[in-house]
């Protein structure tokens, strides 16, 4: 049976400067959380699979650098990990935020949309959880965050794989945090609801693209899910992140941030 644990010395009120991986890091939430972390003094390593987005990104504070990863795929897992041990450097906070989203009807959606959506998703958080455990465990201070989304926690039309590997990523999230619960270290999830990124405007552009409304039109149509009637921004998912990563959220475990204006 697994000890109980004192507390990680990183694991001070507040949240003492520690190495932290983003993956999805170069646009959007991870580039919002690369910058949040970074300012609060820690030392910031943003993965992806594209490099110029990563290096925009990374080019904004010396706290962060970068390194392309499909995290999809464990090999490169791996070397991401040799290389922040050739950096000296012990991932204590490990952010799973990679993602995508294609739009179909369930039933002309392919098998490698789904496969493709659980790779990204589930495969991703998978990956990038366990390269980062045995550190955390050494350390007996860690924390696991998976940017998942309300589409854990409710159904949406026209996106099934997507809504359905983040219903796993949620999941995996919960049964990951009974395992770790008394070895100083958290799993979460945080969902939120429409957010104000790139990755949104592709979906505005898929519903102008098979209706007759305008891209404000669209973007008020996804912002009506919300009962404020807007979209989350980036910056308000990087400081709920922050917030999971403090000693202040140590009893927060297994748990599914809901930030969606009342939406779920």
């Amino acid at each position: 049976q697994m000890k109980d644990v004192k507390p990680h010395p990183q694991a001070t009120l507040g949240l003492a400067p520690a190495a932290v991986v983003i993956s999805g890091g170069g646009s959007g939430v991870g580039a919002a959380m690369a910058m949040v972390f970074a300012n609060h003094g820690h030392q910031v390593t943003i993965c992806g699979r594209r490099l110029e987005p990563l290096q925009v990104t990374a080019a904004q504070h010396s706290n962060i650098d970068y390194c392309v990863a499909d995290v999809s795929q464990i090999e490169p897992v791996k070397a991401l990990w040799q290389q922040m041990a050739e950096r000296q450097r012990t991932p204590l906070i490990v952010v799973a935020n990679a993602g995508a989203s294609d739009s179909a009807p369930f039933d002309r959606t392919s098998e490698h949309e789904f496969l493709a959506a659980w790779q990204t998703h589930v495969m991703g958080t998978v990956n990038l959880w366990q390269a980062s455990l045995p550190a955390m465990r050494r350390a007996h201070w860690g924390r696991l965050i998976a940017v998942a989304s309300t589409a854990s926690l409710k159904g949406y039309r026209f996106v099934a794989p997507y809504v359905a590997a983040k219903h796993a990523v949620l999941g995996l999230t919960r049964s990951v945090a009974l395992e770790v619960a008394r070895q100083g270290i958290t799993a979460n999830a945080l969902c939120p609801g429409f957010i104000d990124t790139p990755m949104l405007e592709i979906s505005v552009q898929r519903i102008t693209a098979h209706t007759q409304l305008t891209p404000q039109q669209a973007r008020d149509q996804l912002a009506a899910h919300n009962p404020q009637r807007r979209l989350i921004t980036p910056d308000e998912v990087a400081q709920a992140a922050l917030w999971l990563a403090s000693e202040q959220a140590s009893a927060c475990n297994g748990s599914a941030l809901n930030l969606s204006g009342g939406e779920v």
